[in-house]
């Protein structure tokens, strides 16, 4: 795929599914994991299943690889219908969070392990562990143990076990939770560009809302058994669907109040006595009269010492705390009502030739489209 290139099959009425969830409930006892959920993945898309832990999100995946049955609904791969079908007999992988490597044996023989065990015929194995070894770029360690390899070695190893028997789907439990801050960084690039390579379809399984918005085409937010929104990473980012969507991706403020009004595009909240309403985007499902909220990102929220008088947006404040995080600084911000506001800033300059600092009174800014009015 070039980079003139644009994938969105979800938006492609004729585009055929390589997995679809249709009415899928998966209880255990009195107790419902998965709520009557509609789902459709497309081919070449790597996927990702967001939420906190008990949202559901592993056991769609364990549903997926055949390590579960449906209580109600059906799930197809490929068209085909899995009811019934054991997990040695789906064209899925999947790739363990401790990777489950063999101890004593190379890293060519691990990747050969399954493969000896396949209908491959024995001539073809030594190829392909040879090429799975080019395309993590391994070929240097085929003879070392696991144990011999650094974390993201080791996890690039598992990837190439997984992918070895081209599967038609890999899903990828917490797969990155064992690397460090920055190793994880970089193998999320190496990741989209060994799928991209493939073809294969990613489902990944993760708690990290950076992760899932660094690699996927796009994200399933999950709350309680429920998709709560699936979208693309910048619609999810951008335009959330619900308080919850908003506070769960991202950094984000939060001010409670009633929805003044509705039109359109466009929503004013009224949230303190005796200060103009907040303009924003409108959310999904708005009208005039409930009870509402805005969310607004702490970057888009302009920080100064002198009333702006360009914007509708502004409110004032104190600086109660300061965050230095070395390329921002996170301003927290007391209003008069009692709210706390982050705003957020780039630090072009030496901390020592910052203008602002603690208690000092301050103007709070933001434009019109900047956050969204969202429906309490």
């Amino acid at each position: 795929m070039n980079a003139t290139d644009v994938f969105v099959p979800w938006l492609d009425a004729d585009a055929k599914p390589m997995i679809e969830f249709s009415g899928v409930t998966k209880n255990y006892g009195d107790f419902t994991a998965i709520d009557n959920i509609d789902l459709k993945i497309f081919p070449r898309e790597f996927f990702a299943l967001l939420g906190p832990s008990g949202c559901g999100k592993t056991t769609m995946m364990r549903m997926l690889g055949g390590f579960e049955n449906v209580t109600k609904g059906t799930i197809t791969i490929d068209g085909q219908d899995m009811k019934g079908v054991p997990a040695n007999k789906r064209a899925v992988n999947m790739m363990f969070q401790s990777y489950a490597l063999f101890p004593h044996l190379s890293v060519a023989d691990n990747l050969a392990f399954g493969l000896k065990r396949s209908e491959m015929p024995k001539s073809e194995i030594k190829g392909r562990v040879d090429e799975m070894l080019r395309l993590v770029q391994l070929g240097k360690f085929a003879s070392r143990k696991p144990h011999q390899l650094s974390g993201g070695q080791r996890q690039r190893v598992a990837l190439a076990r997984a992918l070895a028997k081209a599967p038609k789907l890999l899903l990828l439990d917490e797969p990155l939770g064992a690397l460090d801050k920055k190793l994880r960084q970089e193998t999320q690039f190496e990741l989209m560009d060994i799928q991209e390579k493939t073809g294969t379809t990613f489902v990944i399984v993760t708690h990290d809302q950076e992760e899932a918005m660094t690699m996927a085409s796009r994200i399933a937010v999950m709350d309680h058994g429920k998709l709560v929104q699936v979208d693309t990473p910048d619609r999810i980012y951008e335009a959330p669907n619900s308080v919850y969507v908003a506070d769960f991706i991202g950094d984000v403020n939060i001010i409670e109040g009633r929805i003044a009004k509705a039109d359109g595009e466009a929503a004013e909240l009224a949230w303190a006595e005796g200060h103009s309403p907040i303009r924003g985007m409108s959310g999904a499902g708005v009208s005039s009269g409930q009870g509402g909220a805005f969310a607004i990102r702490p970057e888009k929220i302009v920080i100064g010492t002198e009333e702006p008088t360009d914007v509708h947006n502004r409110i004032s404040g104190e600086v109660e705390d300061i965050a230095y995080l070395g390329n921002i600084s996170t301003y927290y911000v007391r209003l008069e009502n009692g709210a706390l506001v982050k705003s957020q800033t780039a630090n072009t300059r030496r901390i020592a030739r910052r203008g602002i600092t603690w208690n000092d009174k301050v103007w709070l800014s933001w434009t019109d489209t900047a956050g969204i009015v969202l429906a309490g």
